[in-house]
């Protein structure tokens, strides 16, 4: 018996695809509505989190942070059944994977943290990214039903709360991302670029391919031989801001950028490789 605990928009999707495979589940979330409506595709909700556990071997989480992963497990803590995996998908602190991994193993409960790179239609299709970490004799045994709800199920190695940091690192590129985006779109309105053609240059040019090659670069700290001067990047990014500027459009992320820029430029980095910003962080 699997219980499924948070059916938000990625919750029910999980839970659907469970049912779709004839696994019979259980599911409950804190707005009682959202396990009731996943009664028509086969789910069994429950409005006690103490019944809707009761029994189950596997109960996964869908839950917003920390402190309701740990207010929600407390929860249902009295009523696991002996020998029940918990698995974590939320997207939470390092600290707090490691914490609840011994908390709950001091108190002879299995837990382990595998958050995702996952939308909803991702968890309906059992496609995408999930992570995992820590010990590799439960990995091991929970492997085939995980697998089973992911594209590509990432082992991480021993560490517990490996997958979280990582889990992190992702979704920190992906707020860069839309932030980049964001400005992108803000500058084609100010120099009055369709975004259709916009969308036509990223069909043709792809930037995110050079996305593995700028990485190597950064971690071999190869600044002396640039491809992309700072003074020449800072000098782009000037005219940008003064593109939206006379738009009167709001930048998001190009600005911290300059500012970045002009430090480095002050410590005389002026004609290194402008990837040199990140020198401290390598």
């Amino acid at each position: 018996m699997i219980t499924f605990i948070g059916t938000g928009l990625l919750g029910s999707n999980f839970v659907k695809a469970m049912l779709q495979k004839k696994q019979e589940v259980n599911v409950w979330n804190r707005t009682p509505e959202k396990a009731k409506a996943l009664e028509q595709y086969g789910a069994r909700a429950f409005g006690s989190i103490a019944e809707a556990v009761k029994g189950a071997t596997r109960i996964h989480l869908t839950l917003p942070d920390d402190k309701i992963v740990d207010e929600i497990l407390e929860l249902a803590g009295p009523h696991l059944a002996a020998g029940a995996i918990i698995i974590d998908h939320s997207t939470t602190s390092t600290a707090g994977a490691s914490q609840r991994t011994q908390q709950w193993k001091e108190r002879g409960f299995i837990y382990l943290h595998a958050p995702v790179f996952m939308g909803p239609p991702n968890a309906l299709d059992s496609t995408g990214f999930m992570l995992v970490s820590g010990d590799q004799e439960v990995i091991k045994k929970v492997e085939p039903a995980l697998a089973a709800m992911t594209g590509k199920l990432l082992n991480l190695g021993s560490e517990n709360n490996r997958a979280a940091g990582v889990k992190l690192l992702g979704n920190s590129f992906l707020l860069f991302l839309t932030a980049g985006l964001s400005d992108t779109l803000a500058l084609a309105q100010a120099m009055n670029i369709p975004t259709s053609e916009l969308s036509a240059l990223f069909d043709q040019w792809n930037p995110g391919a050079m996305m593995p090659a700028r990485l190597k670069r950064m971690l071999a700290a190869d600044y002396d031989n640039p491809s992309w001067e700072l003074q020449m990047a800072r000098k782009d990014s000037r005219l940008m801001m003064e593109e939206a500027a006379h738009a009167d459009k709001h930048l998001a992320a190009i600005p911290a950028i300059a500012a970045e820029m002009d430090r480095w430029i002050d410590k005389g980095q002026a004609n290194k490789d402008w990837t040199v910003i990140a020198s401290d962080n390598i």
